[in-house]
């Protein structure tokens, strides 16, 4: 399968504000990733390392509604809260705008033939998803993911 760069100008115009501001950046310094994606179970290593994908309403993530944050299943790193979240009514979790567009990574890739703009794990270099440009607002993106390329961590609600 055939992946190209995205150059810096198309980049750019994926990269939301930030949906959090005191989320620190992940860092993934000191991690063992070969180790990690060996104990994955094979349904995500596929997904997240040799092009696959799920099908469309397969995973419950892409109905669940509950406070808390998406993280890459691999690494760890926090990618994307709940408040970001919406029913595009694809099947797959969708999201208007990652927790801070620097924890993902971007590339086009052809494998249906025309180029998407496949989107990555920043950290580890998973593949989580692909972005739309047909979203709602405030950023008009749909950040379509994987649900077995996330691992959600819910938060409790304050008092």
């Amino acid at each position: 399968m055939r992946k190209e760069p995205l150059p810096d100008k198309v980049r750019e115009r994926y990269r939301t504000e930030p949906t959090r501001e005191a989320l620190p950046i992940y860092i993934c310094k000191g991690q063992d990733l070969e180790e990690r994606k060996a104990r994955l179970p094979e349904a995500v290593r596929r997904v997240m390392f040799e092009d696959g994908t799920e099908p469309a309403f397969s995973h419950p993530y892409h109905e669940l509604k509950e406070h808390g944050i998406y993280h890459c299943r691999t690494c760890g790193s926090p990618l994307f809260g709940w408040e970001a979240k919406f029913d595009s009514g694809t099947g797959w979790p969708s999201f208007y705008a990652p927790l801070h567009p620097r924890q993902l990574d971007m590339e086009y890739d052809f494998i249906i033939g025309l180029p998407r703009v496949a989107v990555t794990c920043g950290c580890c270099g998973g593949h989580l998803g692909h972005v739309f440009e047909d979203g709602p607002k405030p950023t008009g993106l749909r950040f379509c993911m994987n649900g077995t390329a996330l691992e959600f961590r819910e938060e409790k609600e304050e008092e």
